[in-house]
């Protein structure tokens, strides 16, 4: 088996796994901490594919290729990528899947020959920061605002959300609850709701794209309790303990998010959020595609997923962040465990030194931050708020 990382700086985590050998075949598997645009349908599986069809292609003497060899194969296998993916990858791209497969057949990338594909990475990457612009992911640097606070409020407004403070649910149970309620929205069988969860045990939380055995600690986990469970959107893990985390969801019906992109969505579904925090003290910004951060690191992300109608149901997005209110280090740093690659565009070299909890610039309670959101909610419809 031979595994190759790619992280972009600003963006996210990807993995690229081959398993077989040069008698059976390989076959790649893909996972990573990216998101999938709604009716993504089988586009890693075709990836997979995509992928698998190139390998056999490798001469006998493939380990033995030189700069040129390697180049001319990351160039096709990235082209072939990129048309397969179209815009349903967010986060990560073609390039980066090609660039992880050849640091799979290299070991890691650290074979001098294989060191062209890597400047043709590089290159690419550089010439689409110019263009587009990177977003940092550590926190330090406020995302730029791509939705209106007056537009915002008009949406909200119009989705006039059921606030619910749910009561405590097993891990598991909660994955559960948020596919039925965004199911019951897309359906027209529940109104616009923000649920705020409240948790029953401690957890490890893995995005649908990542390895758990890769992202978590197993024995660690089970040897304290602490519950591992997949959710079904994007996005990388996180550590839950009940008395030190946030945790909401808020299930829009389609019409409201009607024109704003993948990232316009995120602003629009957290945008009352920040106003929450600042009214408690706390000093956040927007971070990168999802993430919710301060000056010191970051306080929480979001994940979405979109639920298609059924017969006249409007159809869903299903929007959720979990946000820390205190932190475990000793946890945290057992359970977590991302590799060197994920971390490798970070100000800070650990998971638990990048979280910044909101009891570092608060005294509230997180009783009382609840409180605080379920007001700002409940009003921020109200045209003359302000952030």
């Amino acid at each position: 088996m031979r595994s190759g990382e790619v992280k972009i700086p600003g963006g996210k985590l990807v993995r690229v796994t081959l398993q077989g050998d040069e008698m059976r075949g390989w076959h790649a598997t893909i996972d990573g901490d990216f998101f999938m645009e709604a009716n993504a349908g089988s586009v890693l599986g075709r990836a997979q594919s995509a992928i698998d069809a190139h390998l056999p292609e490798l001469p006998d003497d493939w380990e033995h290729w030189g700069s040129a060899d390697y180049l001319a194969f990351y160039r096709a296998l990235s082209g072939e990528l990129r048309g397969v993916i179209g815009d349903t990858l967010i986060g990560a791209n073609g390039e980066a899947i090609a660039l992880a497969v050849v640091r799979a057949l290299v070991g890691g990338g650290a074979r001098e020959s294989a060191q062209t594909a890597e400047r043709e990475f590089e290159r690419i990457r550089e010439a689409r920061a110019t263009r587009q612009g990177e977003r940092a992911q550590s926190g330090d640097e406020p995302a730029p605002m791509l939705i209106g606070l007056q537009d915002a409020k008009r949406r909200w407004a119009r989705m006039n959300p059921q606030t619910v403070v749910d009561i405590p649910r097993m891990p598991a149970e909660q994955m559960q609850v948020d596919e039925l309620w965004a199911t019951q929205v897309a359906n027209g069988e529940r109104q616009a709701t923000l649920r705020i969860w409240d948790w029953a045990a401690p957890a490890v939380v893995c995005g649908k794209f990542q390895s758990i055995a890769d992202e978590v600690d197993l024995e660690y986990a089970k040897e304290h309790g602490i519950e591992v469970v997949r959710r079904d959107t994007g996005g990388g893990a996180m550590f839950i303990e009940p008395q030190n985390t946030i945790t909401y969801s808020l299930y829009v019906p389609e019409p409201v998010v009607a024109g704003l992109d993948a990232r316009q969505c995120y602003q629009f579904c957290d945008m009352w959020l920040l106003e929450a925090l600042a009214a408690c003290g706390v000093r956040a910004h927007f971070a990168g595609l999802n993430d919710i951060a301060s000056a010191a690191g970051k306080i929480g992300g979001a994940a979405e997923r979109r639920f298609p109608a059924s017969g006249e149901g409007p159809g869903c997005l299903l929007h959720h962040d979990t946000l820390a209110y205190a932190m475990n280090t000793e946890h945290l740093q057992h359970v977590l465990r991302p590799s060197k690659e994920k971390m490798s565009d970070k100000a800070v070299k650990s998971a638990s030194k990048r979280v910044d909890p909101m009891n570092s610039q608060t005294s509230c309670t997180r009783a009382q931050i609840v409180d605080c959101m379920l007001e700002t909610a409940s009003r921020f419809g109200v045209v003359g708020n302000t952030i």
